[in-house]
């Protein structure tokens, strides 16, 4: 079985150590307000993509504004329970494991032609593999090794997770073994390297995002299987927050492409190099119940309470 929770709290406790506490509130908005962001694998180009974003959001909402970049998605969901962070864009699985406590808000989504993004999850192969299809996998279980991306994704881990169990294939028993690389990339790469045998990923917004820069080639790797599609991240504010303000946040995230188109791309670069027809549209929490279904269908995932 796996303890999510233990997980979570493992690797996010440098994370709650380091950052300030976020209530230095009056009645309800901050006097700096601080989003939590993730940073992907460039942290450093993030950090300087997101900055027109940044001043875009400070003069809209006439206050500073500050980022915090996390490599892992579970960080912000910790940050967001434990009330150090005030909005933070948080990935499907990981928007359901903070809504599990009634402390956040659904404010905006990626949008293109004002319906939600979607993506995928794979799994792959090297291929230079001999596995060519999920019966080879089936046939040759216990001898091959599995990779999950971040424990919250839900392209990189709870999708494929579910499908890997609705065909036979338990990660905790039929494998030789399993093992979380941490990031998308990381998972590519572990099996670009041949140190894994089976990978789990997106090929939407990872592989091919790392084909399209080069860092890997799309002939070197075999997906074996892709999923029905996703709805991509949610931009959620803490529910603690002053309606009004809460507003006054959306308000500028949907405004921003027609605004500041600088602004805009840079909050779209990571996943949309160019993003036509695109803009921040209003999201309903029920767009993520297909999510939150399978979470709670995987009985080894109970501890995420």
């Amino acid at each position: 079985m796996i303890k999510l929770f233990q997980y979570f709290f493992i690797i996010c406790l440098p994370f709650l150590v380091a950052c300030h506490n976020s209530d230095d509130m009056r009645n309800g908005i901050p006097k700096t307000l601080i989003i939590g962001i993730y940073s992907g694998d460039n942290p450093t180009q993030t950090k300087e993509k997101i900055a027109p974003f940044q001043k875009y959001l400070e003069k809209e909402l006439g206050m500073p504004v500050t980022f915090f970049f996390s490599s892992d998605y579970t960080s912000l969901v910790e940050g967001m329970q434990r009330k150090k962070l005030h909005i933070a864009q948080l990935s499907p699985f990981a928007y359901v494991l903070a809504t599990q406590k009634p402390c956040l808000v659904p404010i905006a989504a990626f949008g293109i032609n004002h319906q939600p993004t979607t993506y995928h999850s794979i799994i792959f192969v090297n291929s230079k593999s001999a596995i060519h299809s999920l019966e080879d996998v089936k046939k040759q279980s216990k001898n091959l090794t599995l990779c999950f991306a971040d424990p919250a994704s839900a392209s990189g881990h709870l999708v494929p997770r579910a499908y890997l169990k609705s065909i036979g294939l338990d990660p905790e028993s039929s494998f030789k073994q399993v093992v979380f690389a941490g990031s998308h990339a990381a998972s590519i790469m572990s099996i670009n390297s041949g140190k894994i045998d089976i990978g789990c990923s997106t090929n939407d917004l990872a592989l091919d995002k790392m084909v399209r820069e080069g860092s890997v080639k799309a002939a070197d790797f075999r997906i074996l299987w892709e999923s029905d599609p996703i709805v991509n991240d949610a931009i959620t504010a803490r529910s603690d927050l002053n309606k009004d303000f809460i507003a006054k946040v959306q308000k500028a995230y949907l405004e921003v492409d027609q605004k500041d188109s600088i602004a805009f791309k840079g909050s779209f670069f990571r996943y949309y190099p160019n993003p036509v027809n695109m803009q921040f549209i209003p999201i309903a929490d029920s767009v993520y119940n297909p999510i939150r279904k399978i979470a709670y269908s995987i009985k080894e995932l109970k501890l995420i309470n």
